[in-house]
């Protein structure tokens, strides 16, 4: 996750006292950085109980440097992997189990969060694309909209796409958010587009689970979505084991591949999380998800 370490928040934050203007830019800088504090770690309750401090560290932050572009962009990845990662992750559980108020207020609390985090992601476009936030908010030809981005947007354009479409996966209810899907994806496209190699791999991942839904004649399939994993597993040197559990439960499911599905996710949860330790973390989750899914594939399968 993008964020300091705890201590190195601290000393931000009892900065905070004496730090203007120049000095408070340096301390924003600082911490919004991506250290790997977090992505190393193997304790996802650690990480948990941490997380939250270093989010409303940057937002007292960001109310002093508002036009912050690495800070806007650290607080929408942050939210949106943290979201994700716990509060959402949650809510399925809940769902899983039965517990049904539960999950319907635990996905609206994801729901809010991840609007929370476009929100940052917006204002971050709007900061090195003058106008861009705007048009794309308004839903009007966004792939148009889009064609003024640059390279070095790509991952803001990546974190506020997925908060955007997380937030809908959460909000299937209001209409109209729901209404505003080919956003999000146009600005997935347009990154895939600008930097098809950046994260390793992780635009591809995305696509394996949005091509995947999709027929062929929609564009989508399962060789697009295949081929996007084929690349996505490159990219990241088979390092990452997301990319499998997004191909498990997005194309196998639809294809009612039971006993591939199992052998995927089987050999998912046989992986040493720690063999890259920079993924440690997004590994340690992707067999959690994993182990959830195996364990409720009956609910999957006919």
């Amino acid at each position: 996750m993008r964020s300091h370490t705890l201590l190195a928040l601290l000393v931000s934050t009892l900065a905070l006292v004496a730090c203007r203007g120049p000095a408070l830019s340096i301390v924003a800088s600082a911490v919004s950085e991506t250290g790997n504090s977090y992505g190393n770690d193997d304790d996802p309750e650690l990480v948990r109980a941490a997380v939250p401090f270093g989010l409303k560290t940057m937002e007292g932050l960001l109310e002093s440097q508002p036009r912050h572009v690495k800070l806007l962009t650290a607080l929408t990845s942050s939210f949106t992997q943290y979201t994700f990662g716990f509060v959402h992750a949650d809510a399925e559980d809940a769902d899983r189990e039965g517990k049904l108020e539960a999950a319907r207020a635990g996905r609206e609390r994801a729901r809010r969060l991840f609007l929370r985090a476009r929100y940052y992601g917006l204002r971050g476009l709007e900061e090195k694309r003058e106008g861009l936030s705007a048009r794309l908010a308004a839903g009007r030809d966004p792939a148009v909209a889009l064609r003024i981005t640059r390279k070095d947007d790509v991952e803001l354009l990546y974190w506020t796409a997925a908060a955007w479409t997380l937030a809908i996966s959460d909000g299937k209810g209001d209409m109209g958010l729901v209404a505003e899907l080919p956003v999000p994806i146009a600005m997935m496209q347009r990154a895939l587009e600008l930097d098809p190699d950046w994260g390793e791999g992780t635009l591809h991942e995305f696509f394996v689970t949005w091509d995947g839904t999709r027929s062929a004649a929609e564009g989508g399939g399962p060789e697009r979505a295949r081929a996007h994993l084929e690349r996505a597993l490159a990219l990241s040197m088979n390092k990452k084991l997301g990319p499998l559990v997004s191909w498990a439960e997005g194309v196998l499911v639809m294809q009612q591949d039971r006993a591939e599905f199992t052998r995927i996710l089987e050999a998912v949860l046989r992986a040493d999380p720690a063999a890259e330790p920079r993924h440690q973390l997004v590994n340690v989750f992707a067999q959690r998800r994993a182990r959830a899914l195996l364990a409720h594939a009956d609910d999957l399968f006919l």
